[in-house]
């Protein structure tokens, strides 16, 4: 069954066949397509013929919600009765009751699910949540037919369901044993208690999944950060605050909750003082417990039962804010819960960290993906995707892949509407880059490269700190153009009518970061983008996190500075190049500023010694 809605273009034909042939198999195809190849819809194509077959769901993987309507117009482009809906984590926003409650939008996820479940309660006078109420009477099966045929984004479709009096959420929850495809967030597969939960909605083990992974060169990260945690400064006075709002009581053999506050205090400041190097320093394994033990009198036992005592008082205050229809939320609870990992938490993979900063904390910071990628290997096959995926087998091997299948397809589009310069005159290494001679060389070669064509232009800087201390040094009046900025926590609305102007601008500047969200699967199609200045190569600072995870990956695959280092920095750099080529028609110019590109394994580009010359000289043909 060929389900390709499209003429094939070279390459798509191919890349749908080892698809379904590596699904068909229970194997886990690990590929690099560039732009043009149709990432998406050859995934689905590949992965639905096998799936609708077997009765399997085919669980679309994305990071961001526009990835997700790119799921669901592909799966309406193939038609054959394909049901596709997409599913996120409950924020506030996705309650009809809970939307218009400012003291609601910071809630987690599980924090929303627990005060939904008391929305659902009946009240003294018999009331409940309408919206939920009116489910009963809902009929399921001629909603799923009307998704069907609909091919609803997740807004559109809220709004609907909105319109007809019906929660969206639990409508798309008893809709999901009728969908072929589910286009999904990161959690739903990577964090347990979710993936149970998808695993019960939809009626189908993981086993009977098959998971693509979109954007794949992300998914290591994510999976690091998913098994870290901390523990801040700002987080212990908020526990105090609530631990005196609630009468202060005893939690374990005299001890108060703002007692063990203090104690925590006291060590905080004293690992600030001893372990912190620059941002941040290495804490010996053990040493959060000892000092607990040595300033408390307590055993590890007891340390454990006043977690216990911690956590408990934490459930009753979260208990109550609940029923007040208020976020089930306790600081104190979380410092409990806190100690208690940091206690029993695995030593191997995890290197204890003081950082600095505005709100310093403790973190245990996960090394290793691999235990987090576990559904990947439990599931039937798992399918990944990016155009910045190389080393393949580098990726393979530090996810742990077990019935790996890579391949790398050629690029869709003319290599020649592409031109990669470098310049050996300066350098971003972190012991020069504010070396007079180098900056102010740095400054003059980025406002000349700029200034020499009058085209639409983004410059990825290595920082938002080294992007303010330019402007702040006159890079603005030096170029004398439109300048747009992507900013640290933009939020997204923000960006998206920051970027959305650019693109639709002539000879603007946009300024963004190297690994930001511009840099990554947004497209400038057409002559929206013809030249990309980088700054620097974005190797990770020299931290001690940075340094330990280097030993770790020394002993587990051998070669810790190529997977900590060399590998991240080149896909980084590949992404932002990316953004140049969108089409068969798009040509571009990007430009690397740091000598040490001559040297950086997969990105391939070209000394000069007068880049703007040679910028014109491109973009003029």
């Amino acid at each position: 069954m060929d389900l390709f809605p499209y003429e094939y273009r070279p390459g798509q034909g191919e890349l749908v066949r080892f698809i379904d042939g590596s699904v068909r198999d229970g194997m886990c195809p690990v590929i690099e397509a560039g732009t043009g190849t149709g990432k998406t819809v050859s995934a689905l194509a590949g992965t639905l013929p096998f799936s609708i077959e077997r009765g399997f769901k085919v669980i679309y993987l994305t990071r961001t919600k526009s990835q997700q309507k790119q799921v669901i117009r592909e799966a309406a482009a193939i038609g054959h009765g394909v049901l596709c809906v997409a599913i996120q984590g409950r924020t506030s926003e996705s309650c009809p009751l809970m939307r218009d409650d400012p003291d609601l939008s910071s809630g987690t996820a599980e924090e929303i699910s627990k005060l939904c479940s008391e929305y659902k309660k009946r009240d003294a006078e018999g009331r409940r949540c309408r919206y939920f109420e009116a489910i009963e009477a809902a009929d399921i099966e001629a909603w799923a037919e009307r998704v069907r045929v609909g091919h609803y984004g997740p807004e559109e479709f809220s709004r609907l369901c909105e319109d007809a009096g019906i929660c969206p959420y639990e409508l798309l929850k008893r809709i999901l044993p009728y969908a072929d495809v589910i286009a999904a967030s990161y959690p739903f597969a990577f964090v347990p208690h979710i993936l149970a939960r998808l695993e019960e909605w939809t009626g189908t083990p993981l086993h009977r999944m098959v998971l693509v992974v979109d954007e794949a060169h992300n998914l290591p990260d994510y999976l690091r950060e998913v098994q870290t945690f901390e523990y801040s400064r700002a987080a212990l006075d908020l526990a105090e605050k609530e631990a005196r709002d609630h009468g202060d009581p005893e939690i374990h053999q005299g001890f108060t909750v703002t007692d063990i506050v203090g104690v925590l205090r006291e060590i905080l400041e004293y690992a600030l003082r001893e372990y912190l190097i620059d941002e941040d320093g290495i804490l010996p394994g053990y040493f959060l417990e000892d000092d607990l033990m040595s300033r408390t009198g307590l055993t590890s036992v007891s340390i454990i039962r006043m977690c216990q005592g911690m956590e408990d008082l934490g459930e009753s205050i979260s208990d109550r804010r609940r029923q007040r229809r208020k976020l089930p939320r306790s600081y104190v609870g979380s410092m409990g819960r806190f100690i208690r990992a940091w206690i029993s938490g695995a030593e191997d993979c995890h290197v204890r960290l003081v950082l600095g900063g505005g709100n310093p904390c403790f973190q245990s910071y996960c090394m290793d993906p691999s235990p987090a990628a576990a559904p990947l290997n439990e599931c039937h096959a798992s399918v990944h995707l990016s155009g910045t995926l190389e080393p393949l087998d580098a990726y393979i091997e530090e996810l742990g892949l077990e019935r790996a299948v890579p391949k790398i397809l050629p690029p869709a589009f003319p290599p020649d509407n592409l031109l990669t310069l470098y310049s050996d005159e300066v350098t971003m290494r972190y012991e020069e880059r504010f070396v007079e001679s180098n900056y102010s060389r740095m400054m003059d070669l980025l406002v000349d490269t700029v200034n020499a064509v009058r085209v639409n232009t983004a410059v990825f800087f290595p920082s938002y700190g080294f992007m303010d201390r330019m402007v702040s040094d006159g890079l603005e009046g030096r170029l004398g153009r439109e300048l747009f900025f992507e900013r640290s926590g933009m939020p997204q609305g923000e960006l998206m009518e920051v970027f959305d102007t650019f693109r639709a601008s002539e000879g603007s500047v946009l300024m963004c970061v190297t690994g930001g969200r511009i840099s990554e699967g947004l497209d400038f199609p057409d002559r929206s983008l013809e030249l990309a200045v980088i700054i620097g190569i974005p190797y990770p600072k020299p931290t001690a996190r940075m340094k330990a995870m280097t030993r770790y990956y020394d002993g587990r695959l051998g070669d810790g500075r190529m997977f900590v280092s060399v590998i991240p920095a080149s896909r980084k750099m590949r992404q932002s190049i990316g953004r140049l080529i969108r089409s068969e028609t798009d040509r571009g110019v990007a430009v690397i500023l740091d000598r040490r590109a001559a040297s950086l394994k997969g990105v391939e580009s070209l000394p000069s010694d007068d880049i703007p010359s040679a910028v014109r000289a491109f973009l003029s043909k």
